[in-house]
């Protein structure tokens, strides 16, 4: 017997790939072997998540969400590139316990968007998670080539708190992408605008206080109109990442559901066809991941396989775990009396211990069966 680890991250304590690997641990400690395959959604990780299917890791120098250069990386099988906006200009990218959310740019993903360009693939997956700016994507459209200007025509760097001061755009330099696909892999489905939009929603996650939400938005409406796309910005997804979903479609990318487009990618079926059970997982599960998040599209897929989840945290009903599909479900939080989601150490080691539980009970399972 074999059994699909496929978990996506723990946001903010572990990776995909450590808790997979901790998970895989576990049931092999009760005498069960494990195929590992940790998972993404378009959010940070996927870069990771690519290279553990094979990808290979390109770097590349790029200008994080505060200006401060750093290397990251892409990932690249030679046909098709994972570019991650958490890695190159996202929160990570800023100083600890520093928010900028009027100074932040998008400038960072674009130069890794035209890394991957230069790199010869034909389509770039463009993955929109953990952002730090609203600056709805001017930032990575100035990377490739796009002008902003002022009145008197100066140049401007786009930031969120910039965007207001633009007067002209320039789009004649643009990277030219002729031949290459765009895809956008997110399932935020926020408009660029409104009370549902990037200013309002995510505004002040990244720091921004109610007069600067006002500026963001007013920002967000006028680059949208001078880039003669205000229909664009009631796309859903527009919203996405500060508005970098808004940006991504004005050059022409199309918008997938992020993780049943990552398990495609990925190879998930391939990866659990002679699997006799799935373990999935993520940080935190509830009555929101019925609408398609990670780990509902991999209970679907592994359909007729038995299905388990490893969990921080599960609020859970029986009756939504019934509809997802999910057999049983270990939460870390009801393993132990302190609070995994803390301590990166006591979460492996849980996971560890969940993934035991898990491999005892589909032994006894499958003892009871023959």
């Amino acid at each position: 017997m074999r059994i699909l680890v496929a978990p996506d991250k723990f946001k903010g304590s572990l990776t995909a790939l450590e808790v997979a690997t901790a998970i895989g641990e576990g049931l092999e400690a009760a005498g069960v072997a494990s195929r590992l395959l940790p998972l993404a959604d378009g959010g940070d990780g996927s870069v990771a998540a690519a290279l553990h299917a094979g990808f290979t890791s390109r770097p590349v120098l790029v200008r994080g969400a505060d200006g401060r250069r750093h290397f990251t990386e892409f990932a690249s099988d030679g046909t098709t590139a994972v570019v991650e906006v958490a890695g190159s200009c996202g929160l990570s990218t800023l100083q600890p316990g520093v928010l900028a959310s009027m100074a932040s740019s998008s400038y960072g993903f674009g130069q890794a968007v035209v890394a991957a360009v230069d790199a010869g693939v034909r389509r770039v997956v463009l993955c929109l998670g953990g952002s730090a700016s609203t600056d709805g994507g001017a930032g990575m459209l100035a990377a490739l080539g796009v002008r902003f200007l002022d009145d008197v025509g100066r140049d401007i760097d786009p930031t969120g708190g910039s965007l207001a001061r633009i007067a002209e755009i320039d789009a004649s330099g643009l990277v030219d992408l002729s031949g290459v696909e765009l895809v956008v892999a997110t399932d935020v489905t926020n408009p660029l605008l409104g009370a549902e939009g990037a200013a309002a929603v995510f505004g002040p996650q990244k720091g921004a206080a109610p007069r600067q939400v006002a500026e963001l938005e007013a920002g967000l409406a006028r680059l949208a109109r001078l880039l003669d796309a205000t229909p664009l910005a009631d796309e859903p997804g527009a919203g996405a990442a500060g508005g970098l979903g808004f940006a991504c479609r004005w050059l022409g990318a199309r918008r997938v559901a992020g993780a049943e487009f990552f398990l495609g990618l990925l190879g998930f079926d391939a990866a659990v066809s002679d699997c006799a059970a799935v373990v999935t997982g993520e940080g935190r599960i509830d009555g929101q991941t019925l609408a398609g998040k990670l780990p509902a599209v991999v209970a679907a897929r592994s359909t007729p396989r038995p299905v388990h989840a490893v969990v921080g945290q599960s609020l859970l009903t029986d009756g939504q775990r019934r509809r997802l599909g999910l057999e049983h479900v270990v939460a870390l939080g009801q393993l132990t009396d302190e609070d995994p989601s803390r301590d990166p150490d006591l979460s492996k080691r849980f996971a560890a211990v969940a993934g035991a539980l898990i491999g005892r009970r589909v032994r006894s399972l499958t003892v009871a069966d023959r």
